[in-house]
């Protein structure tokens, strides 16, 4: 089977990596920049760090605050004109994957003709954008390594992906002291989120030898780190490790895929605005349950970075207590376990799986085949 494994081309990492964004811009001879971001970081001062950086380089720059959580496709066109008017010629996504996506479909629509809704899909966009940066707050999307972004399309109550190797960064800025402030619900939310990436990429039917390497060293970080992280933001090599982890499970799913665990979050999450950490966190042990039967050593395979003893256990049981492990992680770090907590109703289940079944692109990655009655069952446990 031919495989093709990509990612971002440079990866700058470590505790005070930021201070070099601004020589990174400046080599590749370019003196205007936008950064795109939303008010949330600029309220936590996390721009004065890259803004520093850049002034240092002498580089010119704006800033874009617009971005919203989940961000619509209209914020796009937004971006697109203020990039415009400033005559960008290069993005600097700073935040979470809201603005960093929303910095790879503004690069893409400065050099493709609009509007963004046409290039949702796979391999749709014709042209390469805009060189863009990516500098994470979070330790958790991965979207600074991959070619995926995801927008709310309001009207269909859904999230939608814009997949193309045009989207991946030029470069992507890591610097886990950019997270030390990060509150406590926000590192659980992420650090699930980036967790499921590496969970689902690593049990995916196009998984190989070379994401399983990434995928497992991720899941041993997060979930090695993830605790402390959220107990004490302020350790630095918890939260790089958190960092690392999340970087790799992001390698990993750009190149596998992740499967229904996400197909199941998008619905809930663009109907109900659950966050979507939380939202796969929501999904992910029943979406197990029901995978299993579809590649059954793979799943028991999670039990090995997660460090639970298995000694004279068949893969079945190695199961379970990985779906414990994972409740009780999730129970650790206080996010919520049921869909009722989000006001879901059992009547609300036909319209959510109606929904889970539009996201093809996800469900072919699945190890098992899911039809209407099983999300609807899904769902339902998840009550």
């Amino acid at each position: 089977m031919v495989q093709i494994f990509t990612t971002t081309p440079r990866i700058v990492m470590g505790p005070g990596s930021i201070k070099s964004l601004g020589d990174e811009i400046k080599n590749r001879g370019i003196k205007k920049v936008l950064i795109v971001t939303d008010k949330g970081v600029i309220g936590a001062g996390l721009a004065k760090p890259v803004e520093e950086s850049l002034k240092a380089a002498k580089i010119s720059y704006a800033v874009f605050d617009g971005v919203e959580p989940d961000p619509r496709y209209e914020i796009v066109a937004d971006c697109v004109a203020m990039a415009k008017k400033e005559r960008t010629k290069l993005l600097v996504g700073l935040g979470g994957g809201s603005p960093i996506d929303i910095a790879k479909t503004t690069a893409i629509m400065l050099t493709n003709e609009g509007p963004i809704g046409k290039y949702f899909g796979v391999n749709l966009v014709p042209r390469p954008g805009i060189p863009t940066v990516m500098v994470p707050t979070t330790a958790g999307t991965g979207s600074e390594v991959t070619p995926i972004a995801i927008l709310s399309d309001e009207g269909e109550k859904l999230k939608k992906g814009v997949v193309s190797p045009h989207l991946y960064p030029a470069a992507g800025f890591l610097d886990p002291e950019l997270t030390l402030k990060l509150p406590p619900p926000v590192t659980a939310a992420t650090g699930m989120d980036a967790l499921i990436h590496a969970i689902e990429a690593y049990t995916s039917i196009n998984a190989n030898g070379m994401t399983d390497m990434f995928c497992l060293r991720a899941m041993g970080l997060i979930y090695e780190n993830l605790r402390t992280a959220y107990a004490k933001g302020d350790n630095l090599p918890a939260r790089t490790a958190m960092m690392e982890g999340a970087l790799l499970a992001g390698i990993g799913f750009a190149n596998a895929g992740v499967t229904a665990v996400h197909a199941f979050a998008y619905p809930i999450g663009a109907e109900f605005h659950i966050p979507h950490g939380i939202a796969n966190t929501l999904m992910l042990p029943h979406v197990i349950r029901f995978n299993v039967l579809g590649n059954l050593p793979k799943f028991a395979g999670i039990a090995k970075p997660f460090g639970i003893p298995t000694a004279g256990m068949d893969d079945l049981h190695i199961v379970d207590r990985v779906v414990e492990a994972i409740d009780r992680l999730a129970d650790d770090i206080r996010v919520p376990r049921h869909l009722s907590q989000y006001g879901i109703k059992e009547k609300d289940i036909p319209m959510l799986a109606e929904g889970v079944m539009k996201v093809t692109r996800l469900l072919a990655n699945n190890p098992r085949t899911l039809t209407l009655d099983d999300a609807k069952a899904i769902y339902k446990a998840a009550l």
